[in-house]
């Protein structure tokens, strides 16, 4: 059997849960990742690139201007001359994005999963139908995940057959950040203490805190890490001790945060927030890192209730979590818990889970099919 995920997110701009979660599943199907369109081509087509990893990116370049009903019906011929040329077999559909449900390349998936890691919806420029789409993605969906408690509260009556997962961990590669003492070149000039963060830097950045931090605590010097997306790189703040250094690969992570003191998540409180559960909170901690957070829900109800991450109401409170991050001694015994509450937190679980249940829907489908058969047969 095969697997078509359809995502809004591009494989190659940040190492996160679909790429966590589908170069696992690669290992029991092959896996097809289809973006969203480009619109730079002077004639349609569809770019593909086969991973070593036993996954194919695929990219649909349309020229511009075309209609809404042609960009969906030009995705859906181009993908079935592709499926037709790798002789794809049974295959289940993945959705990340219910914007893709139109998309129609002829052939009936096996089965429909809808992975649902954010709410999409309260996210800047997201398309006015997404709610609606996202109401039909349930009604034929065979079966739906979560990323996030939060998430999960929103959406367990909008389906049967709702699970929840929660942002997992590859804690080895963050765990060998605890033994570097090498800086990358671009960090190693930066003094200490240093405060950071890596991932997304977009709307959900509280930047009023960020500069009031620094502004507050010019010793303090903050290092971002990350792509700048979706808002003004010109509105990012600027000062001697806030310093930008861009995307990272997702194997370069640790050697970054390896040279931090304390790592921070100043997330903005808002309806776009509302229901995050971000996957750099275990992260930060396999590091070995004090972690200084906003009051995002999910985080304070998994980690910050445990005492393993500093939650911060407010800006001035989140300053002075910081400062007590800076402040603690021996480390040991927080390190102990840490390692505790990440024993079992692992993307390669979570996975080896999705699969479990997968497989008991396909089952169930595939008997409820030849029981209907049978009964038609009868009639007959």
């Amino acid at each position: 059997m095969d697997l078509i995920c359809y995502s809004h997110l591009r494989w190659d701009f940040v190492y996160q849960r679909p790429q966590h979660l589908l170069s696992r599943m690669a290992k029991h199907f092959r896996v097809f990742y289809i973006e969203e369109p480009v619109f730079d081509a002077a004639s349609n087509f569809v770019d593909h690139q086969q991973r070593g990893n036993g996954i194919w990116i695929l990219v649909p370049h349309l020229v511009p201007g075309l209609t809404p009903h042609e960009i969906v019906a030009e995705q859906g011929r181009l993908l079935s001359t592709f499926f037709k040329y790798v002789e794809l077999s049974s295959f289940i559909a993945w959705y990340y994005t219910p914007m893709a449900l139109d998309i129609d390349f002829g052939t009936t998936p096996a089965l429909i999963v809808y992975d649902c890691m954010d709410e999409l919806s309260a996210f800047k420029n997201a398309p006015v139908a997404l709610r609606e789409k996202e109401a039909e993605l349930f009604r034929v969906a065979d079966i739906v995940f979560t990323g996030g408690a939060s998430l999960y509260e929103a959406k367990k009556e909008c389906h049967k057959n709702v699970y929840l997962f929660p942002s997992s961990i590859d804690k080895a590669h963050f765990e060998t950040a605890r033994a570097i003492s090498v800086d990358p070149a671009d960090q190693e000039n930066i003094p200490h203490p240093r405060v950071g963060f890596f991932g997304v830097i977009d709307e959900r950045m509280d930047l009023p805190l960020v500069a009031h931090m620094a502004a507050q605590r010019p010793g303090w010097h903050i290092v971002f890490i990350g792509p700048v997306v979706k808002i003004d790189p010109q509105s990012l703040p600027q000062a001697p001790n806030i310093h930008w250094l861009g995307k990272k690969t997702y194997e370069e992570l640790p050697q970054y945060i390896a040279g931090w003191d304390v790592a921070m998540m100043p997330f903005i409180l808002n309806e776009s927030t509302q229901f995050i559960s971000p996957t750099k909170t275990p992260e930060y901690l396999a590091a070995g890192k004090p972690v200084v957070a906003t009051a995002i829900q999910d985080v304070a109800t998994e980690y910050g209730n445990a005492g393993l991450v500093y939650m911060a109401e407010h800006a001035n409170d989140f300053i002075t979590g910081i400062g007590i991050a800076l402040d603690i001694g021996d480390k040991s015994s927080w390190l102990k818990a840490v390692d505790a509450k990440l024993a079992t937190n692992s993307w390669d679980n979570t996975s080896e889970k999705m699969l479990y249940l997968i497989n008991i829907a396909l089952s169930d489908k595939t008997h409820k099919k030849n029981t209907n058969q049978k009964k038609e047969d009868t009639y007959v």
